[in-house]
């Protein structure tokens, strides 16, 4: 007799292990399958945590080896990479721990293999001697995430063509390293290891970075990363990567035509992440998938077989692990008879370079787009006494409002602690705050959040500081 559980989550990532957790606190035997051998998902084994370890370490170096110009005087300032890594890695293994403890407090059952359908309520989990377990489901989330693409025809060794997984795991600091795509995770990393010495070029087929920001931004953003020393070579299209002795030679060619080959040791490619649904034997079962092989899902994150539900990247939306964890605690509610919700237009991103970009709600050419009419709010940090005090002042806040009725629709914020500051915005967002209720709140002195009541206050013309 194979066991029988109420629920079971497969994927124990940002979204499955929240779920999981949310569904044991509302009752239900609930059981996670992960595959990987450690919790946490891409996220806090090779993305966002290993990721934010490596900038927030590569920044303290490059503090450290400026803080001359301050009036901090020290010895010589030397990379040990592989002390480096190791702090990482701590990182990353006391979280996944954390993740797994987590699960046993809740008293979820957690399953170290690969899971499949057999049928709509079965499901054979293989470990990783090929042992097969069965179980049996009256409800199944599917929680598997996503996985990076590649080129058409050029495949990831993770040592020379590498995706961000083998870009967190260099062994010494490449001399020279092209990135495919101007997106969020391609800057980060071409961040951490430009600070930390690598000649950095970003090859982009469109002619601005990070596609879907809000366009001011996104040209200030590029402007700042180049004057830190990343060269940027945007309207090329790669036609083919070939890797020599020496690395791998990049040939790209720009609009109009114009070939030029990059010579560099590593290539990152980070060109977007597909739906890792292969080996759940989703065909079998019959479940439906859309044009990108997302699982096709309703409102309650149902598929076409009704026990059976999907979360996070494997359905449409933003591939983020906070969206994921919002969408399993509401899908977990859902199964419940609660009411389970997820707010679209309230999901923030954030890139976490130096200074951090974050975004909500709509674009300015959205707006343009659904002939919205707006007001825009902006203040500099270059007018904000904390971003001066410490000497960090690049960016600025920016807030759109309708133009009728004053509601926030949007923030756009690039600058120092903007992946915080956000958050002030999405609440006011969730609540349906006008720029004048961000004006009226009173803001600590002197605090970076001050930007973000300047920038409220700009909306209706009134800024003091600026």
């Amino acid at each position: 007799m194979s066991d029988k559980f109420q629920a079971v989550v497969i994927g124990g990532g940002p979204g499955g292990y929240v779920c999981a957790i949310r569904l044991a606190q509302l009752g239900f035997k609930t059981a996670c399958i992960e595959s990987r051998g450690s919790l946490g998902g891409t996220c806090l084994n090779i993305g966002c945590i290993p990721s934010k370890s490596l900038l927030n370490l590569s920044e303290e170096f490059h503090r450290v080896k400026h803080l001359s110009n301050k009036g901090i005087e020290i010895g010589e300032i030397k990379l040990n990479l592989t002390k480096m890594m190791k702090n990482k890695d701590k990182a990353v293994t006391v979280l996944t721990k954390g993740v797994e403890f987590l699960l046993k407090k809740n008293k979820v059952t957690y399953f170290k293999g690969t899971g499949s359908f057999k049928s709509k309520n079965e499901i054979s989990i293989k470990d990783d001697k090929n042992k097969e377990t069965l179980i049996q489901a009256d409800k199944i989330i599917i929680a598997t995430g996503s996985e990076p693409v590649s080129l058409p025809n050029i495949e990831f060794d993770e040592k020379v063509i590498v995706s961000s997984t083998g870009a967190l795991k260099f062994e010494k600091v490449p001399k020279k390293m092209i990135v495919v795509g101007g997106g969020y995770i391609g800057l980060e990393m071409g961040s951490v290891w430009s600070r930390l010495g690598t000649e950095v070029h970003v090859v982009e087929f469109l002619d601005h970075i990070t596609p879907g920001m809000d366009k001011e931004i996104s040209n200030e953003f590029m402007k700042i990363l180049k004057k830190q020393g990343i060269n940027f070579h945007m309207k090329h299209k790669v036609e083919g990567i070939i890797k020599n002795k020496l690395g791998a030679i990049v040939s790209t060619k720009d609009e109009n035509g114009k070939k030029k080959d990059f010579e560099c040791d590593v290539v990152l490619i980070s060109v977007g992440r597909k739906p890792n649904t292969s080996g759940l034997n989703l065909e079998k079962i019959g479940i439906e998938l859309d044009e990108k092989k997302r699982i096709k899902t309703s409102k309650s994150f149902q598929t076409n077989l009704d026990n059976i539900f999907a979360i996070g990247d494997v359905i449409t939306g933003p591939m983020l692990a906070h969206k994921a964890e919002d969408e399993g605690i509401a899908v977990a509610e859902n199964i419940a008879g609660q009411s389970g919700h997820v707010n679209y237009d309230t999901i923030p991103g954030v890139v976490y370079t130096t200074p951090e970009v974050a975004s909500i709600g709509k674009t300015e050419e959205q707006l343009k787009e659904k002939n919205i009419k707006y007001k825009i709010g902006k203040f500099s940090f270059m007018a904000n006494s904390r971003a001066k005090a410490i000497d960090d002042a690049e960016g600025f806040v920016k807030i759109l409002a309708d133009a009728k009725t004053d509601k926030v629709l949007g923030a756009h914020l690039i600058g120092p602690h903007a992946g915080e500051l956000i958050a002030e915005i999405g609440v006011a967002m969730e609540f349906g705050a006008s720029s004048e209720d961000i004006a009226r709140t009173c803001h600590a002195h002197p605090t970076f959040s001050e930007a973000v009541k300047e920038a409220a206050l700009s909306v209706d013309k009134r800024a003091i500081h600026s």
